[in-house]
């Protein structure tokens, strides 16, 4: 299925981008056999598909437990208004917290969701207790992960 981001992409390019989100230490001359290209011709695609921003950036997976960040949370956030300058100070001060690993404004019956990142319980309480505090916080309900079905499957660009 073809939309209007990836109209300009042709079946090489979506290969390309899957094989580097799965791979993204792969060789050129290793993609390239993959995708059935020349060295030179795949790089050059590579080049332009980071040029164009379909590749933001390219990084590791890293063991959460062995860097004491093993359990995981979600935090629903309420916030008593619902104000642009209540979200801009809620944001402001949020993305100043290493726990929080992403933040989504979303639409429903709360504004954020928080997915955390820390070592224990104890940790977590800690953790809470910043986050109740951060300006225009009304209410949390706090959902703890007990196991990852399904982790990093990426952004599906093949059918």
């Amino acid at each position: 299925m073809t939309n209007d981001k990836t109209k300009n992409l042709d079946r090489i390019d979506l290969t390309i981008l899957d094989v580097l989100q799965k791979d993204g230490r792969i060789s050129n001359s290793e993609l390239s056999k993959r995708v059935n290209l020349s060295a030179s011709p795949c790089l050059e695609r590579v080049r332009r598909l980071e040029q164009c921003g379909y590749i933001e950036r390219y990084g590791a997976f890293l063991n959460a437990s062995k860097l004491k960040y093993g359990m995981s949370a979600f935090i629903q956030v309420t916030l008593d208004r619902t104000t642009a300058d209540v979200f801009n100070e809620f944001r402001k001060q949020v993305i100043t917290i290493k726990e929080v690993s992403e933040c989504h404004m979303v639409a429903g019956g709360f504004d954020y969701l928080l997915k955390l990142r820390f070592e224990n319980m104890e940790a977590y309480r800690v953790l809470l207790g910043v986050i109740v505090e951060l300006p225009g916080v009304s209410q949390t309900h706090t959902y703890v992960v007990i196991d990852h079905v399904k982790r990093h499957s990426g952004i599906p660009v093949l059918e």
